[in-house]
């Protein structure tokens, strides 16, 4: 569902509300959901290290989208204690079988100019 610019995603005909990945409007349970395209980039609104499933840790974020919607998912490229909440990330390219899943990275790299 992700694409080199982009992510895409689903509004409802009903209500307006914006989402990702689902049957039906969280708001008003529509099905009639309509699919656009956001260039990003999200803004981390909360971000965790976890270890569960695997030996090495990784980041587990939420991420809110300028269309509406929040997202949760891995940020790659950085270690885990490095995402931060107020980070701008977009979408990954990933190397390697497709898995389907959608992950991020930092816009600002660790050691850019403006990290904070």
């Amino acid at each position: 569902m992700h694409e080199e610019t982009g992510l895409t995603y689903h509004r409802c005909r009903w209500c307006g509300t914006a989402s990702f990945r689902r049957l039906l409007c969280p708001v008003c349970a529509s099905s009639d959901l309509e699919s656009e395209h956001s260039a990003g980039p999200g803004v981390v609104v909360r971000s965790g290290v976890v270890h569960r499933y695997t030996e090495a840790a990784r980041n587990e974020s939420l991420v809110r989208f300028p269309e509406g919607f929040v997202f949760r998912c891995r940020v790659v490229g950085a270690a885990p204690d490095r995402v931060a909440v107020g980070a701008r990330v977009r979408p990954a390219v990933v190397e390697g079988p497709d898995t389907g899943e959608v992950v991020f990275e930092l816009c600002d790299p660790p050691g850019h100019d403006d990290w904070y």
